[in-house]
């Protein structure tokens, strides 16, 4: 297997955290990229995930944490994409006075370019390099292929952005495409053939067929799709052993983030290495993209050079003899392109 082509996953993805002050036109800086799915949630407080693309525009809001519609918030929520980070306006989601807020920040690859590689006609942002796509389509209502502009991906997260009660539909490649879960809520991978056509991802489209929540009939939908790539990212799966002692999943790299869910039960988890009281292991900070509360602390997982380590029992991340699956983005690689081992940072 070759190397990963990316030496300084940072360029790629970066989590950035700030402070908010209340005031339009405040910047944000600090990301080492124009961000272009950018994931924000108020740590401090209870308040809904905020997500934007520069496909979708940076004033259409969607949250993981709901199934609402997508709406225009104007110049209130995120402003614009900067070269180094992002402007925002007063929205309380994302730039409340005094109250702390983290920023996933991905790259992708410009606004879009058309895609006919699948029966549907998509519009693709795709970063080949490290393995991260957002595909706009319109729904058919019916079975079609989405052309996704990356190699296979292992994760596909869709929402259709007009359907103000339809979920998110979440793809893993350890699950199969025989079934699929909800980002917005705590509900297991449940068999759901209408939603990926029992079809796997190909290295050039994913398919769906007639469930509404990925393909409505003429409405406006967005996918993030997840290929791997060897160093930088990697949809994983382990076994919980319902120890302190915890599981350990290997990733061929230190993480930088980790959003993990138990197949058959509980609900979703998001760790980074930025929100953590020592600065380091144990990261002990948690939020949910399906819950809008605030931050919670408690020992939760290790993140080491070569994977990470549960550090605890709870059932959302370690019940005995629970899978669970996710994906995760590298801090730094264990080895580089030219094969030489890199340094943890």
């Amino acid at each position: 297997m070759a190397y990963t082509d990316i030496d300084k996953s940072d360029d790629y993805f970066n989590t950035v955290l700030y402070t908010g002050n209340g005031t339009a036109d405040r910047t944000v800086t600090g990301v080492g990229f124009q961000p272009q799915l950018l994931w924000i949630k108020e740590r401090s407080n209870v308040s809904t995930h905020s997500l934007t693309d520069i496909v979708r525009g940076a004033s259409k809001r969607l949250q993981s944490s709901g199934t609402d519609a997508e709406f225009d918030t104007g110049t209130d929520n995120v402003r614009s994409f900067d070269s180094d980070g992002f402007t925002l306006g007063t929205g309380g989601q994302v730039n409340e006075n005094t109250q702390t807020y983290v920023s996933w920040n991905w790259l992708a690859n410009g606004v879009g370019v058309s895609n006919t590689d699948g029966t549907a006609t998509s519009t693709v942002s795709a970063s080949t390099t490290s393995g991260f796509s957002i595909v706009s389509y319109t729904g058919t209502g019916a079975t079609a292929t989405v052309g996704h502009g990356i190699d296979t991906p292992k994760m596909i997260i869709i929402k259709n952005r007009d359907d103000g009660t339809g979920h998110w539909r979440v793809y893993h490649a350890s699950i199969g495409a025989t079934k699929a879960a909800d980002l917005d809520n705590t509900g297991a991978f449940a068999t759901r053939s209408s939603t990926f056509n029992d079809t796997a991802p190909t290295s050039s489209v994913f398919s769906i067929g007639s469930d509404s929540r990925a393909n409505g009939s003429g409405n406006s939908m967005i996918a993030y799709c997840f290929a791997e790539k060897k160093g930088f990212s990697k949809a994983f799966s382990y076994t919980g052993n319902g120890s302190a002692d915890g599981s350990f999943c290997y990733l061929g790299f230190k993480p930088a983030f980790v959003l993990l869910k138990a197949n058959d039960l509980a609900g979703w988890e998001i760790a980074d290495n930025k929100r953590t009281s020592s600065g380091g292991n144990v990261i002990d900070k948690e939020l949910k993209p399906n819950d809008s509360g605030a931050e919670t602390t408690n020992n939760y997982i290790d993140f080491l050079s070569n994977g990470f380590k549960i550090r605890n029992a709870f059932g959302n991340w370690n019940g005995s003899g629970v899978t669970y699956i996710g994906i995760a983005f590298a801090e730094n690689p264990l080895v580089s392109s030219a094969g030489v081992p890199c340094t943890a940072r």
